[in-house]
């Protein structure tokens, strides 16, 4: 690698700290430069843990591929862009590896070897748009920290992840993609019960015009707040189903859910989505408090403000509690629980209208 491709700065604290707002490089952690018309992924195979590469403004036509601990992928904001390669099945920079995440049209891939995870990867301040699947997706990680990335108008997911612990995913935008903006699952794959992600976060996200704002499937332990959702077809799904342990114990607080009445057709799983704002299929011990659900409004069975509902294979949701939420002008109603009184969903001190059955306001 020429020094062209990879700049080392030699940072001064003042120098780091303005531009990367972070501690002072040590002697062994060095930042990697890489300016329009060179290869992130060059960068990336030669970085160490420890470790920036920092993406200057421009478009970059490429996917990387991130298997190093420690490492930083940190663009300069809206400025620093990726999309795929202009021409289809061109060969990408690096590794037989790194050709597999463009060849499945992901952007990042951010992967875990087969004998543990790859820990502490933050990617942060850049777009990624245009990619057949995925803008970023991560496979077998721990400790991921994703903040102030845009994925827009990606085929599948903006921003997904499967088989991760103790993720941050904060001030994002994911915005018109063709599922999910936020998708987190236990494995996409394989029919398994749900996982404790050690205390996953996600907040202070917007996430608009995709399909689903956000997707938790088959996870257990994370936390949603914060964050305002609007414009999809529904806001948060939490998913899960008959395998055990089961999908629960997550906290979904403080975000504002408004207006998701983009319409989006059936699928082999799904019927229609329409005016969904918070759906918690077969989950338990969920916590829905504080947040903002209005003008969520549609036809699907699955419509409404808050919904609570068997999942697709019919798993009950059980013990969930709604609590302390604003509802308003959310058809066909604020409040709708579909399960039996028996499975112990509780809905207490929310203000609303509107419910069904009747009494839960």
């Amino acid at each position: 690698m020429t020094k062209r491709h990879i700049t080392y700065l030699a940072c001064s604290a003042a120098l780091c700290g303005s531009l990367l707002g972070a501690a002072p490089a040590t002697a062994t952690h060095r930042v990697l430069q890489v300016h329009p018309g060179e290869s992130i992924q060059k960068a990336v195979d030669a970085a160490q843990p420890g470790d920036t590469v920092l993406v200057l403004a421009g478009t970059y036509h490429e996917s990387v591929r991130v298997s190093t601990p420690d490492l930083t992928l940190r663009g300069m904001g809206p400025q620093t862009v990726l999309q795929p390669a202009k021409k289809a099945g061109k060969a990408m920079p690096g590794k037989a590896a790194e050709q597999s995440c463009a060849q499945r049209g992901d952007g990042i891939c951010v992967v875990g070897a087969k004998n543990g995870p790859v820990e502490n990867v933050t990617v942060a301040h850049l777009t990624v748009t245009g990619f057949a699947r995925n803008g970023l997706m991560a496979v077998g990680t721990a400790n991921l920290n994703v903040h102030s990335v845009a994925a827009v108008k990606n085929g599948q997911w903006g921003i997904a992840e499967e088989r991760a612990v103790h993720s941050v995913y904060r001030n994002n935008v994911a915005r018109d993609n063709g599922d999910a903006g936020l998708f987190l699952a236990n494995t996409v794959t394989a029919e398994q019960g749900s996982p404790d992600t050690d205390g996953t976060v996600v907040e202070h996200n917007l996430l608009e015009k995709n399909r689903i704002g956000v997707t938790v499937r088959r996870l257990r332990n994370l936390t949603v707040s914060d964050n305002s959702v609007t414009g999809n077809c529904a806001g948060l799904f939490v998913v899960g189903d008959e395998n055990k342990p089961k999908a629960g114990r997550i906290v979904i607080a403080d975000n504002q859910f408004v207006k998701n009445n983009k319409y989006c057709k059936k699928t082999a799983r799904l019927s229609f989505l329409q005016g969904s704002g918070i759906v918690l299929t077969g989950t338990e011990d969920t916590l829905v408090t504080g947040n903002t659900v209005t003008g969520n409004s549609g036809k699907s069975p699955m419509s409404g403000g808050v919904v609570i509902v068997k999942s697709f294979v019919g798993a009950t949701s059980e013990k969930n509690q709604i609590t302390r939420n604003k509802l308003s002008d959310n058809s066909p109603a604020d409040l709708v629980n579909q399960e039996a009184a028996k499975h112990g969903n509780t809905f207490t001190t929310n203000t609303c209208k509107k419910s069904k059955p009747a009494g839960l306001c």
